[in-house]
């Protein structure tokens, strides 16, 4: 191991003793937070009209506080934007991460502040790095280079005062010091590029000859990213590429449907794979242990945490609990206080805890991405758990997917569930992947699969076979490439998959006249 891998792994191996302690003192760290983030908000607009001075404890703050989402917070957001200060946090604002969520949602800029973004989003990143030295003591992950896949940023002029917007990795790219440039690539003026199609070419050419160590992104993007490189270098796998390739990190979407394809396109199995929980709006889990997936709630990142349980979530004035009320196996969307003045913030989010000592979750889908017009609650993990299961059972590997209802009307008694699919490797016979995808499902959720009882209410899903390259050619179509627009996956209405029905029709007329 070279000099640089030894100090640095030291460096960060040190950090795995703060994160055993709020493991042990879950609570305590939470309350302390939240004391931290009403003492330094006090004096701002927000805090003093809620009298942040005279709350003492959890009770008191969510007694006194409404729940928020983005547009209650938005005329405070865009004062922000425009120059005003400490009106919802202390320091000044002047970076906004412009969140799209999944395909065609309306931007959201979510404020972005100095406190945040070296106590949040750069805490995430140290501690990613952390877990992966303490999981691999024999590292080699600073004798090369991270890939980071990112985004772009731009700049928002209000008469004399600019403020900036973009995705979340590009601001922290923008603003990372200088020493850590030695150690990522490709150089900013690359990674930073707003034109999708010409940063893949150019990432994939300035960085195919360096020495990579490890890769960051949104995993379909980086499939794409991968096989440009593939295609330019002529070999048949990313390891031939880069052979000293320790880790992937991973987040944004759900790496279940991709895993297998990463581990045919790498070509070396000994490539570690380590899943985040990051968003525009803060960093939230990392995978803690290599042969799990499970995620670490991540407790002293300037995160004050409460949950909504499912059944609640459309509740007028939902039931809200905190962290010590959370039972394992049950679904909760987040609610999130952050040190950018994001005050009891409806996330969206939905996850499940699989652990409470310590607090350990998957990430369940979100309060939007859900099917549940005939009562069979259909998550996004429900759906991607079968989809593999179906992939390993019949020899396919999935590009990408979507799920909509087939509602039913006066000619059909039944709904149904219409699942298009890109496939990178078609099963040999679709009808019998439908019936493992299905029986796959049945296993998973018991909603569901009461629902599917003799067809009473739904019938066997619907699956349409997307062409190869479909998903993509339907995202520019649209002007939706980017690693922060993601592919809906489920949805309670058809308006995202009549869209893409429609682009699919379109384009094969095109190519049978």
């Amino acid at each position: 191991m070279a000099i640089v891998d030894k100090i640095a792994s030291w460096i960060m191996k040190k950090r795995i003793h703060q994160i055993e302690l709020f493991m042990k003192y879950p609570f305590d760290v939470q309350e302390e937070w939240l004391r931290k983030l009403l003492q330094l908000a006090q004096d701002t607009e927000w805090g003093k009209k809620f009298g942040y001075s005279k709350i003492s404890n959890p009770a008191q703050f969510s007694e006194r506080i409404p729940l928020q989402n983005y547009e209650s917070l938005k005329p405070f957001i865009d004062r922000i934007r425009r120059g005003e200060q400490n009106i919802l946090w202390s320091e000044e604002i002047k970076w906004f991460a412009k969140s799209s969520g999944t395909t065609g949602d309306k931007s959201k800029f979510i404020p972005v502040s100095p406190h945040s973004l070296d106590g949040c989003h750069y805490n995430g990143g140290r501690d990613m790095v952390a877990i992966h030295c303490n999981n691999t003591p024999e590292t080699h992950l600073f004798s090369g280079k991270n890939l980071a896949l990112g985004g772009s940023h731009y700049t928002d002029y209000y008469g004399d005062y600019e403020s900036y917007n973009g995705d979340v990795s590009a601001i922290v790219i923008r603003n990372l010091p200088m020493w850590a440039e030695y150690f990522r690539a490709p150089s900013v003026d690359i990674a930073l590029i707003s034109n999708w199609e010409e940063k893949l070419d150019k990432m994939a050419r300035a960085t195919m000859e360096q020495n990579v160590t490890s890769v960051a992104g949104v995993p379909s993007w980086m499939l794409v990213l991968f096989r440009r490189i593939l295609e330019y270098k002529n070999v048949k796998t990313i390891h031939e590429v880069w052979p000293n390739l320790e880790v992937y990190f991973h987040g944004g979407v759900s790496f279940l449907p991709y895993r297998e394809q990463f581990r045919k396109i790498i070509g070396d199995n000994s490539t570690a794979n380590l899943q985040l929980f990051n968003a525009s709006e803060g960093f939230f889990g990392i995978q803690f242990e290599k042969e799990s997936d499970e995620l670490m709630l991540m407790l002293d990142y300037g995160i004050y945490y409460e949950f909504i349980p499912l059944d609640k979530v459309h509740d007028e004035i939902p039931k809200v609990i905190n962290l010590s009320e959370v039972e394992i196996g049950k679904h909760y969307e987040m609610v999130i206080t952050t040190s950018a003045g994001l005050w009891r913030y409806r996330l969206g989010d939905v996850i499940e805890f699989t652990s409470i000592i310590p607090f350990r979750f998957i990430v369940a889908g979100r309060t939007k991405n859900y099917i549940n017009v005939f009562g069979e609650e259909l998550m996004v993990h429900n759906a991607e758990q079968a989809i593999k299961i179906a992939c390993d059972k019949c020899g396919a590997l999935v590009e990408e997917f979507t799920v909509a209802p087939v509602f039913m009307n006066e000619d059909q008694s039944s709904g149904a569930h219409e699942w298009v699919i890109e496939f990178s490797q078609a099963p040999a016979q679709i009808d019998f992947f439908c019936e493992v995808l299905d029986n796959g499902l049945k296993q998973l959720n018991s909603d569901y699969e009461a629902k599917r009882f003799n067809n009473f209410v739904l019938k066997l899903p619907l699956i349409r076979v997307a062409p190869k390259g479909m998903f993509y050619r339907w995202q520019k179509s649209c002007h939706r490439l980017g690693g922060q627009n993601k592919i809906p996956r489920l949805f309670n209405n058809r308006f995202y998959i009549d869209e893409l029905l429609h682009f699919m029709e379109q384009h094969l007329q095109s190519h049978t006249r």
